[in-house]
């Protein structure tokens, strides 16, 4: 299927592993150019070396950006002033008791987490609006619709961006851009790799046996039964973000392998 995305141009933040560079390396092979981004040159670097070997003629750049600084942030917006396809994927998590997060820390989260989309959708999207087409895409979690118990604070950066896509798809009608948010469940990152790794070490079990039980005990609702792969996430991401999705507006869409039971 030709998504028809030759010609537009993506910015996919926190694109240099996981799923934000599985992202990336689908639009390139749909035929779009990809700014990629990470927080340090050789990790750019990295990620642009293994893009161009998999895919050899396709128009790739890197721009480098720590999300919690807002001058990082207008730095990259002077350099890509306008853009067609915007994947706000860039985000951070870490496990703490809710007792023992700072406002500091729930601070550095937002900061990341939600006003990164905040601060690139208030650039892009006027100009998207202007030109008459364009995509922006959140790309939540699970999380974000089941607060987990040990990340409250990551948890509910997640449920903000539900809100924040929502609120800018209204600015929308009428016209052939569109916001939405992407919701992916468990997906097999390096981050889960190596938490089945050392969780399987660490109680003498293989991790095809760790794999299970993780869904048997702690995922029970998925009906998925195993991690979705990056793949599996960033083809749909990438159907999102072409024509072919012009009806996909203002909406929260799951990759959750059926995890979340709500119908809603």
């Amino acid at each position: 299927m030709d998504l028809k995305l030759t010609g537009k141009t993506a910015l996919v933040t926190g694109s240099t592993v996981g799923i934000g560079f599985g992202i990336a390396r689908r639009l390139l092979q749909e035929g779009a150019s990809v700014v990629i981004n990470g927080r340090t040159d050789a990790r750019i670097n990295s990620a642009l070396d293994q893009l161009r070997r998999a895919i050899p003629d396709c128009t790739v750049q890197g721009c480098a950006a720590d999300f919690a600084d807002a001058d990082a942030v207008q730095h990259l917006l002077d350099d890509h002033d306008s853009i067609d396809i915007l994947i706000n994927n860039v985000g951070i998590f870490a496990p703490k008791p809710f007792a023992e997060i700072t406002d500091e820390e729930w601070l550095h989260f937002f900061e990341v987490n939600v006003l990164s989309g905040v601060r690139l959708s208030r650039h892009y999207l006027p100009r998207m609006l202007d030109q008459n087409w364009g995509r922006i895409i959140f790309i939540s979690s699970e999380s974000g619709i089941q607060i987990p118990a040990e990340m409250v604070h990551y948890g509910t950066t997640k449920t903000a961006q539900l809100g924040v896509s929502r609120g800018l798809a209204q600015q929308t009608a009428g016209t052939n851009v569109t916001v939405n948010t992407v919701i992916p469940g468990s997906t097999r990152s390096e981050g889960s790799e190596k938490f089945i790794s050392d969780l399987a070490q660490e109680r003498g079990l293989s991790k095809e046996d760790v794999e299970r039980e993780f869904f048997e005990k702690i995922r029970p609702t998925s009906l998925l039964e195993r991690f979705a792969t990056i793949d599996e996430v960033a083809t749909f991401v990438t159907y999102l973000s072409s024509p072919l999705a012009a009806a996909n507006n203002g909406a929260a869409l799951r990759v959750d392998g059926g995890t979340l039971s709500t119908i809603l």
